[in-house]
């Protein structure tokens, strides 16, 4: 689906740029959410073994890391993708 702002004229980066910040906030207030929990559960379950292990920090930014490079690849396909469209055909079909 062809954005509006990319039938006015808008860039490809432009718009991918508009699209990267609105779904990284999400992807932040995802990550701020789940961490504290995920590490409450998993602190719990690994204390039920015999031979108890402490959870890194870095398993944490490792995931954090990975799922913002899976939403801005994300982001980049669908950018490419709304870029490539031709608005003339997207508006006449509209």
């Amino acid at each position: 689906m062809l954005s509006p702002r990319h039938s006015l004229g808008a860039s490809a980066t432009g718009i991918a740029a508009l699209l990267s910040t609105d779904f990284l906030k999400l992807v932040g207030i995802s990550i701020v959410i789940s961490m504290p929990v995920a590490y409450y559960f998993m602190d719990r379950w690994l204390a039920d073994f015999a031979y108890r292990t402490t959870m890194q920090w870095w398993v944490f930014a490792f995931a954090a890391v990975a799922v913002i490079l899976i939403a801005l690849t994300t982001i980049a396909v669908q950018a490419a993708r709304a870029a490539l469209v031709n608005p003339v055909e997207s508006l006449r079909s509209q």
